[in-house]
């Protein structure tokens, strides 16, 4: 009996250091960060009209807000897309969006880690409705 007994806060200890991690593990520290030509909002409305001209959200079965995190290169390209909340037929809708974003006019000027270009992340936050919608 007390061989279990030394062995349960073992068990325990090596369950504790195999679970997941939920917080953030790294915070990105950039000495900038990615540049659009015109600034973010300049970025956010070209954003918009594209999504406005090439995505038809009656398709697709989104009411209420959709968080879109992209990802810009090292090389100032858009090169992921992730979407939050997940839709019905996300895959598609995600397919759609990133067409949209080709026809972004404007290269960005990748966000810089002392003089390293870096990867880095915008997010651009939408609210959808039946009758259209608007970004926050």
């Amino acid at each position: 009996m007390k061989k279990y007994l030394l062995l349960l806060p073992l068990l325990l200890i090596s369950i504790k250091g195999l679970s997941q991690n939920t917080g953030p593990t790294e915070v990105a520290s950039y000495t900038q960060k990615a540049e659009f030509p015109g600034g973010d909002d300049a970025f956010r409305k070209q954003f918009m009209d594209m999504l406005y001209a090439y995505v038809d959200t009656q398709s697709y079965a989104i009411n209420g807000k959709v968080t879109f995190i992209i990802n810009i290169a090292p090389d100032g390209k858009m090169n992921r897309l992730d979407m939050v909340p997940k839709i019905k037929n996300s895959e598609m809708f995600i397919d759609d969006v990133k067409y949209a974003m080709k026809k972004i006019k404007g290269k960005w000027k990748p966000a810089m880690k002392d003089t390293a270009p870096v990867d880095s992340k915008i997010i651009v936050k939408v609210n959808f409705s039946t009758n259209g919608y608007d970004h926050d």
